[in-house]
């Protein structure tokens, strides 16, 4: 696979944490369910990483894999338009890690934003081990292993996108430059019409002196228009481009997700270890318990009191569910103090469990017969182990451990 075409596919995971909230709906499931109908979508069930942070608590891994998928499903994820598969079920996954574990300096392990905050964070753990100082290294071949050029991730994400590209471009400088590798690239491009071959190397030095990405994918995509040029040759110009050796595994990019301010049922932002989760396919009852419960702005102390809905956090939440005619009537009322916090309430109640019904009628087939689901999973699985057997091939063909028959 080159560069451009790693460009069509995507990738993201989430660990088995069991159901989902409405915080995981809204941050990311919807933007999943958009970009299934854009790219190749691959979306696992990282049940390996569940291991980095919590190995001695197993029990409910396959449970939370089922229920976390029902609601994959409910929301609108489809596995006729993107790959469902397990982590675990595909071995190639822990081969590749231990390949890139080789070459990837611990220092960038230490360095990952995450890594010292989880070990403050999560003190009541045992974090002291190699799998969760390396779990970057994971990170990377889940990615780099169906070499996706897109990875959906929030902005506070971004850096374990770019230890990913970071790993890439030093396996790729390791293993991917030939010892004759400057000499083939010669060869290949007397073997263009000299026109092109002059845009191809006028785009690279533009990329390696000013840093000119757009010229950098325009000659990319210059390179995959050539029918007559091998693949061998298209992959030593697309490393030649990029300034690296052929490119084995392509830098994955960030895809930033719009963030959205989802708070918990606390005012506070909402996390299952906090308590404060309103789950996919609540009860109608709870939810109305639940959203009646929230605080409202403290200056709201009577009915009477007028607020500012800048200070509610029920108010963050109506953004993600009403109208905009909805918000002007809730901004009014509550800077005028024309009505009360429940009532002002009731039509968020009212739209999270119209959109909770939904999500119950979707996940009712799966919910009856869990089978589905593990069939779905299994399919995926099968379909994801080829793309990665496929990947490794390449990567033992590049670091010459291929050892086939001769």
């Amino acid at each position: 696979m080159s560069s451009l075409d790693s460009d069509k596919r995507c990738l993201s995971g989430m660990r088995p944490t069991g159901r989902l909230h409405i915080g995981h709906l809204h941050g990311c499931l919807k933007n999943w369910v958009e970009l299934q109908h854009k790219y190749d979508c691959f979306y696992f069930v990282a049940d390996w990483h569940a291991l980095t942070t919590a190995y001695d608590q197993t029990k409910e891994i396959e449970k939370s894999t089922t229920d976390m998928i029902v609601d994959w499903l409910a929301a609108g994820l489809s596995p006729t338009s993107c790959t469902f598969f397990i982590q675990s079920k595909v071995p190639e996954h822990a081969e590749l890690m231990v390949l890139l574990s080789m070459i990837t300096p611990k220092s960038w392990l230490e360095r990952v934003p995450s890594y010292k905050d989880q070990m403050a964070r999560l003190n009541d753990r045992d974090l002291d081990t190699f799998g969760f100082l390396g779990y970057p290294v994971l990170q990377a071949a889940d990615i780099l292993i169906y070499r996706a050029g897109h990875v959906p991730v929030g902005v506070d994400q971004q850096a374990h996108v770019e230890i990913s590209r970071e790993i890439a471009r030093r396996f790729n400088e390791v293993y991917g430059r030939e010892e004759e590798f400057d000499s083939n690239v010669k060869k290949a491009l007397k073997k263009l019409d000299s026109n092109v071959a002059a845009k191809l190397q006028k785009a690279q030095r533009a990329f390696r002196e000013q840093g000119d990405r757009d010229a950098r994918d325009r000659a990319h995509a210059l390179i995959e228009e050539m029918p007559d040029l091998s693949i061998g040759n298209k992959e030593r110009l697309h490393g030649y481009l990029e300034g690296t050796g052929r490119v084995i595994l392509p830098e994955p990019n960030a895809l930033i997700t719009k963030e959205k301010v989802v708070p918990g049922i606390d005012g506070q932002k909402m996390s299952k270890s906090s308590r404060n989760t309103l789950p996919l396919r609540e009860d109608p009852k709870v939810v109305s318990q639940k959203i009646r419960t929230m605080p409202t702005d403290p200056a709201r102390v009577r009915k009477t009191d007028p607020g500012d809905p800048a200070k509610c956090p029920v108010y963050a939440l109506q953004q993600n569910y009403l109208s905009q005619e909805q918000l002007a009537w809730v901004n009014d009322g509550c800077r005028k103090a024309s009505f009360g916090c429940i009532e002002c309430k009731k039509p968020l109640i009212d739209a999270i469990n119209q959109e909770q019904e939904t999500l119950r009628a979707a996940a009712a087939p799966y919910v009856k017969d869990p089978d589905i689901v593990r069939s779905i999973l299994m399919e995926g699985s099968e379909k994801a182990r080829l793309t990665a057997k496929e990947t490794m091939e390449d990567v033992r063909a590049a670091i010459g451990i291929s050892h086939r028959s001769p």
